[in-house]
């Protein structure tokens, strides 16, 4: 059973002009107060370079709307599991515990709606124009996908898995546009990882992954990159040979550097993340397809009138599986509690220094009262 709802709410705030200025906010625990309203108690989430692909993208994907904060300041949304302290829903019952976004903080309010045997969607009105699958929160008894001793990995993993399912079956969709190959940089990404694996395990073309000098013996080591390059060999790419890009990078000497490199050769050239989120943005005038940014919500959307819901669950859960067996050759989770493991693992992983095999997962438990 959670604990009770005592002491303050705390939740961790990025200043959206500058993402290394941070501050705790605390507020008294919010109470439900109309129907429908229930409280969750955050116990974990998982900090990612997603996340901060997140807080670049905030205003234009509207992140930042889905947890509202003053002054300047942003609540980045990350995957985790809460317990329910108080409802005043009558399917849901205090206890319960929910897979879904949250802040990285000790507590969110929700207005539950849309109540199914084995999930929610949150209703509030500052998140009503944001995608489903970013306001549905999945009650673990009844999710397929769920096992109580692979939380963490849960958490660090199921999220960007379904992004790179997508963008994997998007590729697919789409007759990979006429390439013979993908690039995928920020290859030590998780995001980029997780991608990799889907293209290697339908065997779609040889997958080269793109990173930095540090990260190169990590990446050739995962094998599910049929070669990986320093980004400093762009320029020895093989121009001949059609490709689609896969940028998880947002970096503008790495984007131009393939987009120049390839040509009419490129395909096509997705946008996902932005790991290189302090570099200056790609140019818009490139040689080739001009980037495009790639939404998930629009092809989990697509594919799931296309194969209904149970159909896309079951594809979906099978390559999961398989990718949560091949996490464990290579991923090791870093707990952390409290607000001085929360700053120094976001400075951490904004700057780029977490170590590409750990997971950072985090609690930040509430104010004494």
């Amino acid at each position: 059973m959670p604990e009770a709802a005592t002491g303050s709410a705390v939740v961790f705030e990025v200043d959206r002009g500058n993402f290394r200025r941070t501050r705790f906010s605390e507020s008294p625990v919010p109470k439900p107060a109309n129907d429908g309203e229930v409280l969750l108690r955050v116990d974990r989430f998982a900090l990612t370079s997603n996340n901060v692909s997140y807080a670049l993208t905030g205003d234009m994907l509207a992140y930042w709307s889905f947890f509202p904060a003053d002054g300047g300041f942003g609540r980045v949304p990350v995957m985790g599991f809460a317990d329910v302290v108080e409802s005043r829903h009558p399917e849901i019952r205090a206890g319960e515990r929910f897979f879904g976004f949250y802040p990285m903080g000790s507590h969110l309010l929700v207005e539950a709606a849309e109540t199914t045997r084995g999930s929610f969607v949150d209703a509030a009105a500052h998140r009503r124009d944001t995608a489903l699958a970013y306001r549905q929160y999945l009650r673990t008894t009844a999710d397929p996908q769920y096992e109580s001793g692979r939380e963490d990995a849960i958490l660090l993993l199921r999220g960007l898995f379904l992004t790179s399912f997508l963008v994997d079956d998007f590729l697919l969709d789409n007759d990979g546009f006429g390439a013979r190959r993908v690039l995928v940089s920020s290859a030590s990404s998780k995001t980029a990882i997780a991608l990799a694996f889907c293209l290697s395990r339908r065997r779609g073309g040889p997958v080269v992954g793109l990173t930095s000098e540090r990260n190169l013996a990590f990446c050739r080591g995962l094998g599910c990159y049929d070669e990986v390059l320093p980004y400093a060999a762009i320029a020895d790419i093989d121009p001949s040979l059609p490709a689609a890009f896969v940028d998880h990078s947002g970096d503008r000497e790495v984007v131009g550097g393939v987009h120049r490199r390839l040509g009419d050769a490129l395909r096509h050239s997705a946008v996902v993340g932005a790991t290189h989120w302090d570099g200056k943005r790609p140019e818009r005038d490139l040689p080739g397809p001009a980037p495009a940014f790639f939404f998930a919500p629009t092809q989990l959307e697509k594919r799931r009138s296309e194969w209904g819901s149970e159909g896309f669950e079951r594809k979906l859960g099978e390559a999961w599986r398989d990718f949560l067996a091949f996490s464990d050759r290579w991923l090791h989770v870093v707990r952390g509690r409290g607000r001085a493991d929360m700053e120094r693992t976001w400075q951490e992983v904004l700057e780029g220094r977490a170590k590409p095999e750990e997971g950072h997962v985090l609690s930040l438990p509430p104010s004494e009262a």
